[in-house]
C-alpha cells in the first residue's frame, strides 16, 4: 500500500530498542500459565486484535523499530519456506513486519506480545502475535 507504520500515540514514553537477544530473554522469562486478561490474544501467528479486547491490559515495554523506521526494509524472512501468516514463521527483528513492531506484555501475567499496525487501502488493522523464544531469529538483511 506504500503507507508507512506510524509510531503509536497511545504511549509516548521512551522504551528500549530490543535486539533478537533481548526478545529471547524477555520470552524466556515469561512463565506460561492461564491468564484471563490476555487469553484472547494468545496465538502463535499474527492475528487481528479483537475489537472487544481491552488494550489497557497490556503495557508497552520495548520496540523493534530503529530510529529510521520509515526506511526499514519491507522484505520478509522465511528461510524454512514459511510465510507471513505461518504460526512457525521466524521472528526476525531486522525484517518486516517485526521491524515495525512494539513489544507489549500483559500487566497480569507478563506474557510478551509483538504488535504492529497494518495499513491497507481503506483500513488499519492492529495485528498481534505472542512472542515465542524458539522462533526468534537474529538474521540481518
Amino acid at each position: 500500500s506504500g503507507r508507512r507504520e506510524r509510531c503509536p500515540s497511545m504511549n509516548a514514553e521512551a522504551v528500549p530498542l530490543l535486539s533478537a537477544a533481548g526478545l529471547t530473554t524477555l520470552a524466556q522469562a515469561q512463565i506460561p500459565r492461564e491468564c484471563a486478561a490476555c487469553a484472547p490474544l494468545v496465538c502463535p501467528g499474527w492475528e487481528s486484535v479483537p475489537s472487544t479486547f481491552d488494550m489497557s491490559s497490556l503495557q508497552r515495554v520495548g520496540t523493534l523499530r530503529g530510529e529510521d523506521a520509515d526506511a526499514s526494509t519491507v522484505v520478509e524472512h522465511h528461510p524454512r519456506g514459511t510465510h507471513g501468516w505461518s504460526a512457525d514463521a521466524p521472528i526476525a527483528p531486522a525484517f518486516f513486519p517485526y521491524n515495525r513492531c512494539d513489544v507489549w506484555t500483559c500487566k497480569v501475567c507478563a506474557r510478551p506480545f509483538l504488535r504492529y499496525t497494518e495499513y491497507g487501502g481503506y483500513y488499519e488493522d492492529q495485528r498481534i502475535r505472542q512472542l515465542d523464544a524458539a522462533l526468534v531469529d537474529s538474521a540481518e538483511p
